[in-house]
C-alpha cells in the first residue's frame, strides 16, 4: 500500500497554534486583572454615555465585535479605523476613546498621539505594557505579553476579556462569557471545510455579531491569501448577492438575540444561489436545509463570541492549510504595521 507523504506544518501555522492554546488561560487571567483600570473607563463612560473605539485590522475587528454590547447598556459606541478618524476626525469632545493596539506600536497609535494628544478620557487596550500606548494613555493591558504570530488570533480572545472586564463594571454579568472560556465548546469543523473546499473566495456576515465576522474575514484572507470580505447582512442583500454562486462559500453568524431571523433569511437566499453556506449557530432556532451548521449552546452576546472565535479561527487556520504551502508567513505584510 502506498502511503501519502503527511505535509510539514508550516512554521507559521505552528506559531499561530502556540498562541491559541494559550488564550483560554491569559483572557481569563487578562479579566481577573484588568478591573482596577476597568472601573476607571466605567466611571467615564458613565460620564460621558458616549464611546469611540479606535483601532486597526484585528483591533478594529474587536470594536466591531463589541460596539452592540454598549450599546444594549445605553452607550452610544461607534468603532471606527484608526485610519478614518485620522483623516475625517469625529470630536473628541465628551466622548470616551477606547484605542486598541495589540503591539502598542502601529503607525497610526504614535501618528494619532502626536497629532492629537488625545482626550483626558482616553484609554489603551493592549498586549504590551512597555509599548507606546500602554505608556501613553491609561490602559487595560492582557496577559501574555505580544502575540508573535501573524494573524490574530489569542489577542483577539485577551482584547475581548479587557472588554469583558468593562462591561462587567458597568454591570453586565460575565458569568456566560467565563463559562465559554473556563469550558470551550470543541466543534467539528470538517463538514465545513469541506463545503468551502473548492471556493474561490469566502464572504462573511452577521447582524449583532458582525464584527466576528469581520474578524473572520480578515484573518481568512490574511492566511488563505485569497479574496474573503466581510458584509453586514443588510449590505449584503443590498446588491452584492449578485456575486453568489457555487464558486463563493458564504459564512454566516447567527446568535440567540432577535436578529437571528435575519441571518436565517440570509442563508436561505445564499443557498438559492448554490453558494456553499456555513453557519456558526449559537441561536435556538432549527438549522437551515442546504447549509453546514456548526452548532454552539444558544448564547448571545460576549457568551457567544467566545463560544464561536475559536473554533473560527479553526475552520480559517484549515482554510489557509489546504491552500498556501507556507500559510502563517506573511509576503506583504509585517506582524507590527509601521507605515501607513
Amino acid at each position: 500500500m502506498t502511503m501519502t507523504p503527511q505535509k510539514t506544518r508550516p512554521a507559521g501555522l505552528v506559531a499561530i497554534d502556540r498562541e491559541m492554546a494559550r488564550q483560554y488561560g491569559d483572557a481569563l487571567a487578562s479579566f481577573a486583572e484588568a478591573s482596577e483600570t476597568a472601573a476607571r473607563v466605567a466611571a467615564s463612560l458613565a460620564s460621558t454615555g458616549q464611546l469611540l473605539l479606535l483601532g486597526m485590522g484585528g483591533s478594529h475587528a474587536v470594536g466591531r465585535a463589541v460596539e452592540p454590547l454598549y450599546r444594549a447598556l445605553g452607550i452610544d459606541a461607534i468603532a471606527l479605523p484608526l485610519s478614518e478618524q485620522l483623516g475625517q476626525p469625529l470630536a473628541l469632545d465628551g466622548r470616551t476613546v477606547l484605542m486598541t493596539s495589540q503591539s502598542g506600536e502601529s503607525a497610526e497609535v504614535l501618528r494619532w498621539f502626536a497629532e492629537t494628544g488625545g482626550n483626558s478620557e482616553t484609554f489603551g487596550l493592549t498586549l504590551e505594557a512597555g509599548s507606546f500606548l500602554a505608556r501613553t494613555a491609561p490602559s487595560l493591558v492582557g496577559i501574555g505579553g505580544t502575540e508573535l504570530a501573524f494573524a490574530a488570533t489569542r489577542s483577539l480572545t485577551v482584547t475581548l476579556a479587557l472588554h469583558l472586564a468593562i462591561l462587567a463594571a458597568l454591570g453586565e454579568h460575565p458569568s456566560g462569557a467565563l463559562v465559554a472560556l473556563q469550558a470551550p465548546e470543541v466543534v467539528d469543523i470538517r463538514p465545513a471545510l469541506a463545503a468551502l473546499a473548492n471556493v474561490a473566495a469566502v464572504v462573511t456576515s452577521g447582524r449583532r455579531l458582525q464584527g466576528v465576522a469581520e474578524a473572520l474575514a480578515l484573518g481568512l484572507t490574511e492566511l488563505s491569501r485569497r479574496p474573503c470580505f466581510s458584509l453586514e447582512g443588510g449590505q449584503l442583500r443590498h446588491g452584492p448577492m449578485e456575486m453568489l454562486g457555487p464558486d463563493i462559500g458564504v459564512v454566516l453568524f447567527r446568535g440567540d438575540d432577535p436578529t437571528a431571523a435575519l441571518v436565517t433569511a440570509m442563508a436561505v437566499s445564499a443557498i438559492d444561489t448554490g453558494a456553499p453556506v456555513v453557519i456558526f449557530d449559537s441561536s435556538a432556532k432549527s438549522p437551515v436545509a442546504g447549509a453546514v451548521t456548526l452548532r454552539f449552546k444558544p448564547a448571545t452576546g460576549m457568551a457567544a463570541i467566545f463560544a464561536m472565535l475559536p473554533t473560527a479561527q479553526r475552520l480559517m487556520i484549515a482554510f489557509a492549510d489546504a491552500r498556501v504551502d507556507d500559510a502563517g508567513t506573511p509576503v506583504r505584510s509585517t506582524k507590527i504595521t509601521r507605515s501607513e
